[in-house]
């Protein structure tokens, strides 16, 4: 199976990983190289595909490896993993390059929940000081006066913004954002899908079809259509004795002749995948739990009583506004349209920062049907959340997915 290479993923990192083992007089070159973008669109897969590509060598660290009970076992680990690299470079004769996954979910702080450890302190602290001095890095207790080999360090993450802001400082951290373009998913889905016998007519359409999709959700699709006949297999063999007939059985791995790959299949059981996501996005379960646990369960503030006044429109006739309530009239009349066709409303707020990965979080423990009830509990979170975004959600409880989105509030005031 061959796989596609993004030409300006691969220029990006070739460029920065040579840069870093070449000799450029009165250049500083940024040591690190940090890869971010939304999760799910192939970071880690496209470096390991250019690595390959390159003859490079990787030592690893996950983002998962960057916390532990005893302080300081974390920053002393990165500098390990480097001056092993580096040694690798000088045995070898070949390039190599430290990689560092998901660092934002290791090191990063997300809200004021997230807690901010000595280690992490440590960690962002050990990676600023290798990239000021990537060719004198010492382990605790121990000093070596021979330089080392410089080692380009690659990572990636999903939000950048969370990290320490010394560290990703042009100079220290060189930032690529990817987003895969049209054409790169096109490239990327054919060779997912290249033992299929999809035409490049029918991987364009199935592209086209889930535009929004990041990447590992064409992957995922693949893996699905595999389902059925795993799950007549299972049936077959029974619950039972599934187990002895997979795992060391004598009668060898079972086989499967190849599922339907048609492109209306594909559609269907992707239109089941966005489905599922669709229901995760709207379920909130862990606000009402958050909550409860904390005893704030939310009670929707009483409507206020309503005062007209007459107010001249522009074509100089009277006209009925309300004088004592932060909505429009525009937004009342959409909660009525909504509510009077059996669609349900829900209220959703998010900051500045996390309005860029789309961080929705739900202002109300239920979804609301009356229209009393949605006006003030609208009105109650606009006051609470006066500078983030706020938006009001229309949902369809039969088939359980929204069907609309309206943001009607914005950190500047504006709505």
């Amino acid at each position: 199976m061959s796989y596609y290479i993004a030409p300006r993923f691969l220029d990006k990192l070739a460029v920065h990983i040579t840069k870093n083992f070449l000799k450029l007089p009165g250049v500083r070159v940024p040591l690190i190289l940090g890869i971010h973008g939304r999760k799910g669109e192939g970071k880690t897969f496209q470096c390991e595909l250019v690595f390959e590509k390159m003859g490079i060598e990787v030592t690893q660290i996950s983002g998962g490896e960057l916390e532990s009970p005893d302080a300081g076992d974390p920053a002393r680990l990165i500098r390990l993993r480097y001056r092993e690299t580096a040694e690798l470079i000088k045995v070898r004769g070949k390039m190599c390059v430290l990689m560092i996954n998901d660092l934002d979910a290791g090191a990063g702080r997300f809200d004021e929940g997230t807690q901010y450890t000595v280690n992490t302190q440590m960690v962002n602290a050990t990676l600023m000081n290798i990239a000021d001095n990537p060719t004198d890095v010492q382990l605790p207790g121990s000093y070596d006066s021979t330089p080392l080999h410089r080692v380009p360090i690659i990572v990636t993450g999903n939000d950048f913004s969370t990290l320490y802001a010394p560290l990703i400082r042009d100079g220290r951290m060189e930032k690529f954002y990817w987003e895969p373009s049209r054409d790169d998913k096109v490239g990327i889905v054919s060779g997912i899908f290249e033992p299929d016998g999809l035409s490049q007519g029918e991987i364009e359409q199935l592209v086209d079809t889930f535009i929004n999709q990041s990447v590992d959700f064409f992957s995922a699709l693949r893996s699905r259509i595999y389902d059925e006949q795993i799950r007549n297999f299972i049936h077959q063999i029974g619950f039972e004795r599934i187990s002895l007939r997979v795992v060391n059985s004598l009668e060898g791995p079972p086989e499967f002749k190849k599922p339907n790959f048609s492109l209306s299949h594909l559609i269907d059981q992707g239109n089941l995948m966005v489905g599922e996501q669709q229901r995760v996005e709207t379920s909130h379960l862990v606000d009402d739990y958050n909550r409860l646990n904390r005893g704030r369960s939310y009670q929707p503030a009483p409507p206020a009583p309503v005062t007209p006044t007459s107010q001249p429109s522009s074509n100089g006739s009277q006209k009925q506004q309300v004088s004592n309530t932060h909505l429009t009239l525009e937004t009342q009349e959409q909660i009525r349209q909504l509510l009077s066709q059996g669609y349900k409303i829900s209220i959703e707020h998010v900051d500045e920062r996390r309005f860029r990965t789309g961080s929705w979080q739900s202002c109300v423990n239920s979804h609301i049907d009356a229209e009393s009830d949605a006006i003030s509990s609208l009105e109650a979170s606009l006051a609470e959340y006066s500078g983030e975004y706020v938006r009001l959600v229309g949902i369809d409880p039969k088939a359980k997915r929204r069907v609309v989105e309206t943001i009607i509030q914005r950190p500047n005031g504006t709505k």
